[in-house]
């Protein structure tokens, strides 16, 4: 009878991780994580809570749409806003009628999500854990309280870009739409058919809405010529990446799509540009998106891009730091002229 991966002796792990290393190439502790991250997305999706959450970001991209070829550790959450401030939306919908009342509402969300988190979430998975018998550790952190770490055993390293930890960060200033249920796989799964490893249904964002966002993203980057953060540079790898996909097609037509997200963060995400002028979203929707940084913007994540590829998170050969800004820059033009 096949037997349950985390039913196995520790070194019946580290032997089946192995013999998926060298089925797949992928370093040890990026397969590891990854049966720890479909773990922790089925055991959310198979909860109460699975209606109202919606799976987004690099991994869904990764995991669901198989439009990018790098690994993503983290588990990117929407917890419907309709849901968390019911008493403040009421029947006017999604989006705010001012900036002031957008912030009232943001003031709100961030006052109660970490609840919701650490009395909703924290216990569903904090009893899986019991129930398996698993040696993991939860923790609510961030800087606004909106993220859930799972330290899990490694039985391996890497070189500490991605670390032994499932990292689950929830936003609730969304709907999380338009989203669909898929199945989630392990990757080492179709490697080892003796070995029953954990799969998941969760409900993802369409690669439309995860595009639009993270291009807009990239777009207030460099209008403000400075990263804001380590492991920045996964974003303008996942949008050329999108590009080289089938889905690229359907995603650039999606302009219902783009103009909700530009809408949404002109309410949520009020950002400054290096001139300390409010950055408009609309334009990058309509034909003005800019995401090929300059200056030390540029060099920033250069080192960003090489961190990331120094702990062997793609699957298969990268292209180079220059290779990756000129596919950029044939992006930007397509968005442009289809916006046109």
């Amino acid at each position: 009878m096949d037997e349950y991966f985390f039913d196995l002796s520790k070194k019946d792990q580290r032997e089946a991780l192995e013999y998926g290393r060298a089925e797949t190439g992928r370093p040890v502790h990026l397969l590891e994580k990854d049966v720890w991250v479909v773990w922790t997305l089925r055991t959310l999706f198979e909860s109460s809570l699975a209606a109202d959450l919606t799976f987004k970001g690099g991994t869904s991209l990764s995991k669901v749409y198989k439009a990018i070829d790098r690994f993503s550790e983290d588990i990117d959450l929407t917890y419907d806003i309709r849901k968390l401030i019911p008493d403040l939306i009421g029947e006017g919908g999604e989006l705010p009628a001012s900036r002031s009342q957008a912030n009232k509402w943001t003031q709100t969300v961030r006052h109660r999500l970490p609840d919701w988190i650490t009395q909703n979430v924290q216990p569903v998975i904090q009893a899986a854990l019991t129930r398996e018998r698993l040696n993991a550790r939860l923790e609510l952190g961030g800087q606004k309280n909106d993220k859930l770490f799972l330290h899990y055993p490694a039985l391996t390293q890497g070189t500490g870009y991605v670390a032994p930890v499932v990292t689950l960060e929830f936003g609730a200033r969304a709907t999380g739409e338009p989203h669909q249920v898929f199945q989630v796989t392990c990757d080492i799964a179709a490697h080892l058919a003796d070995v029953l490893f954990p799969t998941a249904s969760p409900q993802v964002m369409s690669v439309a809405r995860t595009f639009w966002e993270k291009v807009t993203a990239a777009h207030v980057f460099c209008a403000q010529g400075r990263i804001r953060s380590e492991r920045y540079a996964r974003h303008w790898h996942d949008l050329t990446a999108i590009a080289r996909s089938p889905h690229f097609t359907t995603v650039i037509a999606s302009r219902a799509v783009a103009t909700a997200v530009a809408r949404h963060k002109f309410y949520f995400f009020i950002e400054k540009d290096a001139d300390g002028k409010v950055i408009d979203y609309m334009p990058a929707t309509t034909g003005h998106l800019k995401i090929v940084p300059e200056g030390q913007a540029r060099t920033a994540l250069a080192e960003d891009y090489a961190a990331m590829l120094a702990d062997e998170v793609m699957v298969g050969d990268a292209i180079s730091f220059d290779e990756l800004l000129e596919a950029c820059a044939d992006l930007e033009a397509k968005v442009n002229r289809a916006a046109v």
